[in-house]
């Protein structure tokens, strides 16, 4: 009896458990010559703050982002998931705006759009800025 084995991407699985009654979601499976590396993707459209810089291509799922306070001696890491939302570490749900996300790592109300850098040391609010010049 031939076996079925599927894995999905973290990111795919988050978008999953956040889906709403509301969301669409599609999974293709490709089944490949009896390879196992056919993957299975779901094709999942951003919503919420992030949304606008994703469908721009200024950020994209599987963005890593980060923080450090020094002062508070405080680091955070966030994962940005294919429908905007972000998976924070040690954290069991997403978040979804990086404000919410922010506050989850540092316990206070912080903006996170200051906060937040990509790995080349850009703020979300520096793409968002971006984004309003195009």
């Amino acid at each position: 009896m031939a076996t079925l084995s599927i894995h999905f991407n973290p990111a795919v699985i988050a978008s999953l458990a956040s889906a709403s009654n509301d969301d669409t979601i599609h999974i293709t499976l490709t089944l490949g010559g009896g390879e196992p590396s056919s993957e299975a993707t779901a094709t999942v459209v951003p919503h919420g703050p992030l949304a606008a810089l994703m469908q721009a291509g200024l950020l994209e799922a599987g963005t890593e982002l980060t923080f450090h306070q020094r002062r508070a001696n405080r680091s955070g890491r966030a994962v940005v998931t294919a429908d905007g939302q972000l998976i924070v570490d040690g954290h069991s749900s997403t978040f979804p705006s990086p404000s919410k996300a922010a506050e989850a790592v540092t316990g206070n109300v912080i903006n996170g759009w200051t906060l937040w850098q990509t790995r080349e040391g850009v703020t979300l609010d520096k793409l968002r800025s971006r984004l309003d010049a195009q």
